[in-house]
């Protein structure tokens, strides 16, 4: 699933061709991704103007001139792109229509966006702007890792007392939203930190440590243009590239890159996901 890079570096290849313009004419191809859409979806959308777009964790935020905001969740294999862009940043033609085109945005500066979901994991919702932190996807989330509200007292404060392990407690969303698993592994490398090690019982300056670490992966990732594993391609169609960075993600069995160690990356399961780590380097 897109983490927090990848849905930024969509949401930023989306702005040229979306914000300021009008939604001419939007197609719903079916009445449901993973959940319904919500009623009148395609004349709700039709005619509103663009004000922004926003990302809030692992979500897309299109904030509409009518009043209300369309939530855009890519899930495991959605895509949201971009053809026909007027500014002359994406040189694609209006590709013929596919078969997993479920949701199609005709703007009025002859932009085309359309959200291509071959496993229908995704979602779409329209929701008024005002009733935002109520949203059910929203309404519990943590604080966004690049924005103030995420530092180094806030974190050594949620992680006190917690048996849980540091990777899973990095990963719940109430804690800090948008990290997922690429990330987290990636993080947790960086600081040192065994992915098995219970988050309470962690000293506090490592703990508040983690905090620039988390920035500093997640803004590389985002330069690099996220990470392209399986599905995830940018708004112009292309890869990320992150992963070739990758450090510990996916490298069970190969060596380490720290000078030094000849130990090999390891991986076991935690919660149903694959931690991936140094032995030595991470205690």
């Amino acid at each position: 699933m897109p983490e927090l890079p990848e849905v930024e570096t969509v949401r930023c290849g989306l702005a040229p061709a979306m914000e300021g313009a009008v939604i001419a004419r939007a197609e719903i191809n079916r009445p449901d991704l993973r959940w319904p859409f919500p009623p009148d979806m395609a004349a709700r959308l039709t005619g509103q103007r663009v004000l922004r777009l926003r990302r809030r964790s692992k979500y897309i935020l299109c904030d509409l001139s009518g009043g209300e905001t369309l939530l855009i969740h890519l899930g495991m294999s959605g895509r949201m792109l971009v053809s026909g862009d007027p500014l002359g940043r994406f040189v694609h033609d209006h590709p013929a229509p596919q078969k997993h085109d479920h949701v199609v945005l005709e703007m009025d500066n002859g932009a085309r966006i359309t959200f291509n979901d071959p496993r229908r994991f995704g979602a779409m919702d329209l929701f008024p702007v005002a009733a935002e932190q109520d949203h059910k996807l929203i309404a519990h989330l943590g604080p966004e890792p690049l924005g103030n509200g995420f530092s180094g007292p806030y974190l050594v404060a949620a992680l006190a007392g917690r048996g849980t392990p540091i990777k899973s407690a990095l990963l719940d969303q109430r804690i800090v939203a948008g990290l997922g698993n690429i990330y987290v592994c990636e993080t947790l490398f960086r600081a040192g930190i065994s992915p098995t090690r219970p988050a309470g019982r962690i000293a506090a300056a490592r703990v508040a440590g983690l905090v620039p670490i988390i920035r500093d992966v997640l803004a590389e990732a985002i330069a690099a243009g996220g990470s392209s594993l399986r599905d995830f391609r940018q708004a112009d169609g292309e890869l990320g590239y992150f992963q070739k960075s990758f450090d510990v993600y996916g490298r069970e069995g190969a060596g380490c890159k720290t000078p030094g160690c000849d130990r090999q990356i390891q991986r076991i399961v935690q919660s149903g996901r694959s931690s991936f780590y140094c032995p030595s380097c991470q205690r």
